[in-house]
């Protein structure tokens, strides 16, 4: 257990607690960011830096569970009553029960070890440079094993996957993992640049070779030299640039528009499309040749449908990803938003998932997100022969809510009633959804 406070806290009421003793909000960002402790304890709101720079310190670091305690008549003023309304998990005002106090951060700390999240998962993380690729499926490992074998050689990569399924995420995976790391990584999506200038924004041009070119310019692939260049949609690629990029890939040289001169490059060429190009060769819509040039090494990108074991982590890392956008009382996904995100179908792959997680963090309305804050329907109800199991939970439901109005809200003591310890309780309040 570990507990922050600004100014201090009385060693005879946390004598068994980890504590740092930090005197300022900068200095608690700084341990903060040093270090991971899942609750604090404020001694006095707003602090000597002033309401602003508690506002700006909670907003940073509100993954924490904040406990305050305030003098008399604090909460008399609206701006410390808006901070703590929004940012406390729970107050005391002096003079302060020690015993009350103890209780409040055992409380605080069981609700952070629920909401604890791996900030990586085990599996990625076994595998140094490809973190970013969050997820333990069967799937997402098998495009992690692929990305490290083709890594390391330099033959062109042809990588396929659904419109947002995180093929730019994966060429970026493969440069970081590969011999190039330390030189360029340079993403070019064909289909975003106007087709009268693309073949200028590739391979550059001579000076005086058009209107308007004053002086040489150096093409986006021969910026790449050492490092890798990614050409993104490259089905979208006009197909008489095609036959200019094949030359290139055969060779290795370029020539810029209005040059005679060729240029070696030295770069690694990794192609992404979400179209099929073989069917595309078919259609004659992309040449034959440059496809076999650039499908040396296929690297297939899973569809986020085939990641269902991933959601629940991937929902959550974005979370944290976007915290600083999110509104103040919005604190994570609630057990129905988590069951609803593993029955969607996302097809609209993981930027989909990015997009309707940061849409529920800015206009949830609740503390946990639902199914509507994300756009979602409701989870489907269970198929028949269910009647028993939801009968004994609703009964275990209501036997927990009766508990703790008995105990005045108080988890030790309705843990005792139940019969339970009290992480067995903070597991079924979170199992339930019931807030304390």
């Amino acid at each position: 257990m570990a507990v922050l406070g600004p100014l201090g806290v009385p060693g005879a009421a946390c004598a068994e607690w980890d504590i740092r003793h930090v005197a300022s909000w900068r200095e608690a960002s700084r341990v903060l960011c040093a270090r991971s402790y899942p609750v604090g304890l404020v001694l006095d709101l707003p602090g000597a830096e002033g309401f602003d720079a508690a506002e700006r310190f909670f907003r940073q670091h509100w993954n924490v569970q904040w406990v305050g305690v305030l003098a008399q008549g604090a909460l008399d003023s609206s701006p410390c009553r808006a901070l703590v309304a929004t940012w406390l998990a729970d107050f005391h005002t002096r003079p302060v029960d020690q015993q009350r106090l103890l209780h409040t951060l055992g409380h605080a700390h069981g609700l952070a070890l629920l909401r604890a999240q791996p900030t990586v998962s085990a599996a990625s993380a076994a595998t140094p440079g490809l973190s970013a690729l969050t997820g333990d499926s069967t799937a997402i490992a098998r495009l992690r094993a692929q990305i490290v074998k083709v890594a390391q050689c330099d033959a062109p990569v042809l990588i396929w996957g659904e419109s947002g399924s995180g093929k730019e995420l994966t060429a970026q995976a493969i440069h970081n993992h590969s011999p190039r790391a330390g030189g360029p990584f340079v993403p070019i999506n064909c289909g975003a640049i106007p087709p009268a200038l693309i073949q200028s924004e590739l391979f550059g041009h001579a000076r005086g070779s058009f209107t308007g070119a004053a002086r040489d310019k150096v093409g986006l692939i021969e910026s790449a030299a050492g490092g890798t260049v990614l050409l993104d949609e490259i089905a979208d690629l006009p197909k008489d640039l095609q036959s200019n990029l094949l030359r290139f890939l055969q060779e290795k040289t370029i020539y810029r528009i209005g040059s005679t001169r060729s240029i070696a490059v030295d770069v690694r060429v990794i192609a992404a499309s979400h179209v099929n190009l073989q069917q595309a060769v078919a259609d004659g819509l992309f040449r034959e040749d440059l496809y076999y040039r650039l499908n040396v090494l296929p690297v297939d990108v899973p569809p986020l449908r085939e990641r269902r074991d991933d959601l629940d982590m991937l929902a959550q890392h974005f979370f944290r990803i976007f915290a600083t956008e999110k509104a103040p009382h919005v604190k994570g996904f609630g057990n129905d938003a988590l069951r609803a995100i593993r029955e969607h179908d996302w097809p609209g792959n993981v930027r989909e998932l990015i997009n309707r997680t940061r849409r529920a963090m800015v206009l949830g309305e609740g503390r946990l997100i639902v199914p509507h804050d994300l756009g979602l329907a409701p989870c489907r109800p269970a198929a028949g022969g269910t009647g028993l199991d939801a009968s004994r939970i609703d009964a275990e439901r209501a036997a927990i809510g009766a508990s703790l109005e008995r105990a005045g809200r108080n988890i030790t003591h309705a843990a005792r009633d139940l019969g339970v310890s009290r992480m067995t309780l903070y597991r079924l309040l979170a199992k339930h959804g019931i807030q304390t």
